[in-house]
């Protein structure tokens, strides 16, 4: 969320005052779907790398859950029709509203937050549920926040691969439990036949009153 818009949403919330957060997804889908089977079900399936840390994985797709009963996928693990690969990203970076020149070696003291002698910007991250956990250091001001989901669905018994989903978003919001069920529902959002090309999905989060 790159938008004014959605600092000024935020500034909002932060002051007490109730608003409505949109998390706006870029969202692009590859479907071999044509129709799906009435009460269709699924099970979650895991790579051998997010059997690491089962915890952080069970919460993801606790995540994602819901969305995909949204568009009509119960989860049966005795008798499932799809299995559903969950997958997400969290990654820490430089905010684009930062001034890149400020702290560098040539502007004065401070730390360095652009590229140059000192190395490039940005902060690492890894996939939430596939195994790996990257550092996640914020800057010392003004954190920025990338991330992406993504739901696999491969039909059974073949293990045929039928619909794969991306969705990509970024802002100032820390809250990645709030933003990434948004995500796996903007992710699943035309199921089984989405539009073809990359989209823009917003949708809305109703925040309290703080």
């Amino acid at each position: 969320m790159k938008s004014l818009l959605a600092t000024l949403v935020l500034a909002a919330g932060l002051t007490g005052c109730a608003t409505r957060w949109v998390v706006d997804s870029d969202v692009r889908t590859f479907s071999d779907i044509t129709t799906v089977p009435a009460g269709a079900t699924y099970r979650f399936e895991r790579l051998p790398s997010q059997q690491v840390d089962e915890a952080a994985q069970l919460q993801l797709e606790a995540m994602a859950a819901p969305a995909l009963e949204g568009v009509g996928l119960r989860r049966d693990d005795a008798a499932p029709h799809y299995t559903a690969q969950i997958g997400a990203r969290v990654t820490a970076e430089l905010s684009p509203w930062v001034d890149p020149w400020y702290g560098s070696p040539w502007w004065g003291p401070g730390p360095w937050w652009g590229p140059g002698p000192r190395g490039p910007w940005g902060y690492g991250g890894g996939w939430y549920g596939a195994g790996w956990y990257g550092p996640m250091f914020p800057p010392a001001s003004n954190p920025w926040y990338a991330r992406e989901v993504r739901i696999v669905l491969r039909e059974l018994p073949s293990h045929r691969v039928v619909y794969e989903t991306r969705a990509r978003n970024d802002g100032p919001y820390s809250a990645s439990e709030a933003v990434l069920p948004v995500m796996f529902e903007a992710a699943l959002q035309g199921f089984p036949n989405p539009p073809k090309g990359e989209r823009r999905v917003n949708l809305e989060i109703p925040t309290a009153r703080h």
